[in-house]
């Protein structure tokens, strides 16, 4: 996990693709957006449901990182401005430690969405170190709500002008990508962590109790 939201790479074919879907009459952004709702609405979001404090905080196996209450996370870097802060390291080590629900939610909420809705579509201002992190399941689902509905939102407001214009200098070193660029790179952030989530759903929910999940059995 870095410091600041990892950045998209440049493709010049997706922005000609762009262009020339638009110069044929195909309402891109329609398609974009489908691509990414049609999932969170069919697929992820209801996985999510009932997600439990107990799940939220899981550890499958020894050393993860997590969202902990503030001053019991042993992580070389704390984050966060709240009564919870997340963990993280740089440059982070190797292999990376394996992270929690609750991690994975809180790098979804602000590192993919936040933190691009303040870039791009006049949030506030929103970073790892800066964002209170919920304390429980039920609040990082509103926030991911939350956050996501912004990005939806955003997107559905650039037209094709605005999906072929670059992203500009919040986006670093990739400032010259056009918004389609990020706009699949935030879908496929999405789709891919929100994969992982719903797999440590079914992980725990097949958990055996007899086992201890850091180590042989006995």
């Amino acid at each position: 996990m870095a410091a600041v939201p990892p950045r998209v790479p440049w493709d010049r074919g997706q922005q000609q693709s762009a262009q020339r879907a638009t110069l044929l009459g195909m309402d891109i952004t329609a398609q974009l957006i489908d691509q990414l709702d049609s999932h969170w609405t069919d697929q992820l979001r209801p996985r999510l449901a009932g997600l439990s404090d107990e799940e939220y905080f899981w550890e499958p196996v020894a050393g993860c990182w997590n969202v902990a209450a503030r001053g019991t996370s042993a992580a070389p870097i704390q984050a966060g401005s709240g009564t919870h802060t997340i963990d993280f390291a740089v440059p982070e080590p190797r292999p990376a430690p394996v992270t929690t629900i609750a991690w994975r939610l809180g790098h979804v909420i602000v590192g993919v969405l936040a933190a691009r809705n303040a870039a791009h579509f006049g949030r506030e201002p929103a970073d790892y170190f800066t964002f209170a992190y919920a304390g429980t399941a039920a609040g990082a689902l509103v926030q991911l709500d939350r956050e996501y509905a912004g990005w939806l939102d955003g997107v559905r407001g650039l037209g094709a002008a605005g999906l072929t214009r670059p992203c500009g200098p919040a986006e670093g070193d990739w400032a010259q990508a056009p918004m389609a660029t990020l706009v699949l790179h935030i879908s496929r952030e999405v789709i891919h962590h929100g994969a992982e989530i719903t797999l440590l759903r079914d992980l725990y929910a097949h958990r055996d109790p007899a086992r201890r999940l850091t180590g042989p059995a006995d």
